[in-house]
């Protein structure tokens, strides 16, 4: 506060002298008089007499007036405390700026994050389709599986009818007649028509046949 009463009473003793000479130069140029004030600078008076002419003297002197009236008023309007909280707003708009900007970027982080959560949706629903197809896939093959494993099966009891034909062949008989093996069973010769029943005692085995 010192500072600035000690600023307005220098620029208001600076107005004032200005206003003086404004005041004279005034008076000069109206009524053709002498201008007085310039003694006060005994050092610079014969030059200032002799550059300065009544129109260029009141124009010096308006300007300068103007200007350090203006100077102490706004000086003197001055005030700390509204200084302070254009300031203080001033910082403020200054750090709502920035808050505002490091919203936009996480904005646009969420963004972006919102678009990969959106894209691995997609991926995952991709996946789900496929699982789906191969498990459909999977319940298709399986009724093959099964037509196999019942093959399979198949196979094996024709396997072991294979072995129990194979075991009758070995234990077959000889027909005495036409010489074929024939089944132990067979009591009529199917190559050639003999009666084997009535022929026991000429029927040979085939392991002795051989």
């Amino acid at each position: 506060m010192a500072k600035k009463g000690l600023f307005v009473w220098l620029f208001s003793s600076l107005t004032f002298l200005s206003l003086i000479h404004l005041i004279e130069a005034t008076y000069v140029l109206v009524f053709n008089g002498e201008i007085r004030l310039f003694q006060l600078y005994p050092f610079i008076n014969e030059k200032l007499q002799t550059n300065i002419t009544p129109i260029t003297y009141f124009l010096i002197t308006a300007v300068a007036t103007f200007i350090l009236w203006g100077i102490t008023c706004a000086i003197a309007f001055e005030n700390p405390v509204e200084t302070f909280l254009n300031k203080i707003l001033s910082d403020a708009k200054t750090q709502t700026a920035v808050e505002a900007q490091l919203l936009e970027e996480k904005s646009e982080i969420l963004d972006a994050m919102n678009e990969t959560i959106e894209s691995n949706n997609m991926i995952l629903s991709q996946v789900k389709d496929l699982v789906y197809n191969v498990r459909t896939e999977v319940k298709e093959v399986q009724p093959i599986k099964e037509y196999l494993e019942k093959m399979k099966s198949e196979l094996n009891s024709l396997k072991r009818e294979l072995k129990k034909l194979e075991k009758k062949v070995k234990s077959s008989i000889i027909c005495p007649t036409c010489g074929k093996p024939l089944l132990p069973e067979f009591k009529v010769c199917p190559y050639c028509g003999e009666n084997i029943s009535l022929l026991p005692e000429t029927v040979v085995a085939l392991k002795e046949y051989k």
